[in-house]
Parts: structure tokens; C-alpha cells; sequence
């Protein structure tokens, strides 16, 4: 009776775990990136780069990391950084950009920022912007930025 009663216990474990791994799989291929308080500051004039800002937030239990974007209104979108070496701006792309668990990066002037490359038409302040960004594990998640002064 004993051995029945382990053996029953043990397929109801093994169910309930079944039935919890691919929910908790799920939830975590669900977390994505979220895209806040994007912008593009107006170009002067019609120029061929633009500067794009915001925050990259993620809430997920796992780092997240960026290897591209694009744009339907840009040729090519991509992540640089700006350091002050030597009393001088140096600018270099970031092959890809990880987002700790539950932290954000910030896009700002004068440090890590978006390099997009060739609008499809000058852009006016007020327009929106969809960028696309891709992930390591093949998703994609998008944020409008809006054009600024």
C-alpha cells in the first residue's frame, strides 16, 4: 500500500512540474525590452546621420542583449558609444548591448546613443519613428521614437 501511495505521489509531482516548466518557459520568452522616452533631435539641416536617445528598460529575470536595429524610415540604425579620451570625443558602434536583469541603459548625448544612417525623408519635429531592435535569442521588439527639437 505504501509503494502505491509513493508511486501515486511521484506521478503527481512529476505532472505538476510538467505542467509548470512550460509556463515558466513561456513567461520568460514573453519578457521583453521595453522602449521609453524615445527621441531624435531635428537635424539643422538635411543631413545624412541622426542621433537617436531613450531608455532600453528590462523587467525580465534574465539580461537581455540588443545585435542590430533598423528602421523603415533609415537606411541603418545602429548602437554607439561616446568617450572623452584624451580631452577628445571618440566615437566607436557596439557590436551588441546587454541589459542587466531588471535594469536600464540610457541613449544620451554624449554617451551611448543610435546611429541612424540615411533618413528615407528629412524628418520634421512631431514625426514618429519606429525602430527595431533585435535580440540574441531572434525576437524583436520595437519603439516609437518621436522626432525633437
Amino acid at each position: 500500500m505504501n509503494t502505491l501511495r509513493v508511486s501515486l505521489l511521484g506521478s503527481l509531482v512529476a505532472v505538476a512540474f510538467s505542467l509548470v516548466s512550460p509556463v515558466a518557459a513561456a513567461a520568460d520568452a514573453e519578457c521583453l525590452l521595453k522602449i521609453n522616452d524615445g527621441w531624435i533631435r531635428v537635424p539643422p539641416a538635411a543631413i545624412p546621420v541622426l542621433a537617436g536617445f531613450g531608455a532600453i528598460a528590462n523587467p525580465c529575470d534574465t539580461g537581455v542583449t540588443v545585435v542590430s536595429g533598423s528602421s523603415p524610415g533609415f537606411d541603418e540604425v545602429s548602437i554607439h558609444e561616446t568617450r572623452f579620451e584624451d580631452g577628445m570625443a571618440k566615437m566607436r558602434a557596439i557590436p551588441k548591448l546587454t541589459v542587466p536583469a531588471g535594469e536600464s541603459v540610457t541613449l544620451k548625448p554624449g554617451g551611448l546613443h543610435m546611429m541612424l544612417m540615411k533618413p528615407k525623408r528629412t524628418p520634421v519635429a512631431g514625426d514618429v519613428i519606429r525602430i527595431d531592435f533585435k535580440l540574441d535569442d531572434g525576437r524583436t521588439v520595437s519603439g516609437d521614437f518621436e522626432i525633437r527639437k
